[in-house]
């Protein structure tokens, strides 16, 4: 797989690398530990690098952030020559579900597709186009969790200013006593 762009994203320790092939086959992925990544060989090879701390896949890039102390000009080179090793076969991993939430009260089942529908057409395609992606991980009294993945997991502005933003879009569209939270 041949890596056909690298971009900066706002977190200063993660890289967004556009590739020429699909690496899920829709949706996203991520790998938040080593031991996630196991059983996925492009994610394990990634994590094997060393300083690697998280991989998200999107269907045509993947987004890799490493600690703090690791310098880009080191790393950067063996994660496109880790890519470039892959065929297309190899990588596609599958995508997350639609919504990790579970135990919904109706109220909750009401309210869970107009949250999915602002986040699949505004707020997913604008953290893709930073690196990064979100998971909804619960829904319940009218408190919205969520998880960042990808290079928003550990970005300063995803715990405050973008959180803020997102939380303002769903309740302006969806519900006004929405209040969402990010673990």
């Amino acid at each position: 797989m041949k890596v056909l762009n690298v971009e900066a994203t706002p977190n200063p320790h993660a890289l967004k690398f556009v590739v020429d092939g699909r690496v899920t086959e829709g949706g996203s992925r991520s790998f938040e530990t080593v031991e996630a990544a196991a059983a996925h060989p492009l994610a394990r090879a990634l994590f094997d690098l060393g300083a690697v701390r998280t991989v998200f896949f999107m269907p045509t890039f993947v987004t890799v952030s490493k600690d703090p102390e690791t310098d880009w000009a080191s790393l950067q080179p063996r994660i496109e020559e880790t890519l470039a090793g892959v065929t297309e076969a190899e990588a596609p991993a599958s995508s997350r579900p639609a919504s990790t939430a579970t135990a919904l009260t109706d109220t909750d089942r009401e309210l869970l597709p107009r949250i999915e529908e602002v986040f699949e057409t505004r707020v997913r395609p604008a953290l893709a186009g930073d690196g990064g992606g979100l998971d909804i991980v619960s829904l319940e009294n009218y408190t919205l969790t969520i998880r960042y993945q990808g290079a928003c997991g550990s970005c300063p502005s995803s715990i405050s200013g973008t959180l803020r933003a997102i939380e303002h879009m769903i309740r302006v569209d969806v519900d006004p006593g929405l209040t969402v939270v990010s673990v």
